[in-house]
C-alpha cells in the first residue's frame, strides 16, 4: 500500500461498509457539497459531476490523501428518483417503480492528492422491479426502512424480495461503491492488495 492517506469522502454507512471489504486502512471526511442536479444535466453527468465534487472537496482540506468520491443517482424514464426521505414517498417510488426496469448510475472519483489527478467513471446497473400489490411494498417499507436509499430498496439486504433481476458489470455498484472499478483505479496509482 501506497503510504498516502485513502479518505472516503462520504458520510453513507454502506460505502463505509463495503471500502472495509478491501482490508485497506481508510479515514472518512464528510463532504460540503450541494447535491441538487443541474437544469438540463442527464442522470450519468449529475453522478459523475457529483462524485467528483465530493472527492475534491475533501481533497482541498487533506492534501496528498488519495480521496474516493461517490454518488448515485436511479432513472426511470429519464427521470431522477433520489432518496426518498419518508414512507409516502418511498411507496409512491415503489408503486411507480414496480414490473419496470431502473437505471442506476454510481459515479466513482479517485482523487490522487499527490499530483492532483482525477479517475472517473460511472458504472451502470439495471434493476428490474417485481410487479407485487401496494400492501407487499408497504410490508416491506415498514420492516426495512430504506428512506435513505435512491430507489427505495436495500438491495443488500431484505429489499432482494423485490426485486426480479439485477444487470451489472460489478456487484457492489448497486449499494453505492463499485468495488471492481475501484480496486482498478487504486492500483492505476500504486495500491498494492494482499501484503503485509
Amino acid at each position: 500500500m501506497t503510504s498516502s492517506l485513502l479518505v472516503l469522502a462520504s458520510s453513507s454507512a454502506y460505502r463505509k461498509e463495503l471500502l472495509s471489504r478491501l482490508q485497506l486502512p481508510f479515514a472518512v471526511a464528510i463532504p460540503d457539497i450541494d447535491e441538487t442536479p443541474l437544469a438540463g444535466e442527464t442522470p450519468s453527468t449529475t453522478a459523475l459531476r457529483l462524485a467528483r465534487e465530493k472527492a475534491a472537496a475533501v481533497a482541498a482540506k487533506m492534501p496528498d490523501a488519495i480521496v474516493i468520491g461517490s454518488d448515485q443517482v436511479a432513472t426511470l424514464d429519464d427521470e431522477q428518483i433520489g432518496k426518498p426521505g419518508n414512507h409516502a414517498n418511498a411507496l409512491a417510488q415503489l408503486q411507480k417503480m414496480r414490473g419496470r426496469e431502473v437505471i442506476f448510475h454510481t459515479a466513482l472519483c479517485v482523487w490522487d492528492g499527490r499530483d492532483g489527478t482525477a479517475q472517473v467513471e460511472d458504472i451502470q446497473t439495471v434493476v428490474k422491479f417485481r410487479d407485487l400489490p401496494d400492501a407487499e411494498l408497504d410490508a416491506y417499507l415498514r420492516i426495512e426502512q430504506p428512506y435513505d436509499c435512491a430507489g427505495s430498496a436495500k438491495n443488500e439486504a431484505l429489499g432482494i424480495a423485490i426485486l426480479e433481476r439485477i444487470d451489472s458489470s460489478d456487484p457492489t455498484a448497486l449499494t453505492g461503491l463499485p468495488l471492481i472499478a475501484l480496486t482498478g483505479m487504486l492500483r492505476n496509482i500504486g495500491v498494492t492488495f494482499f501484503s503485509k
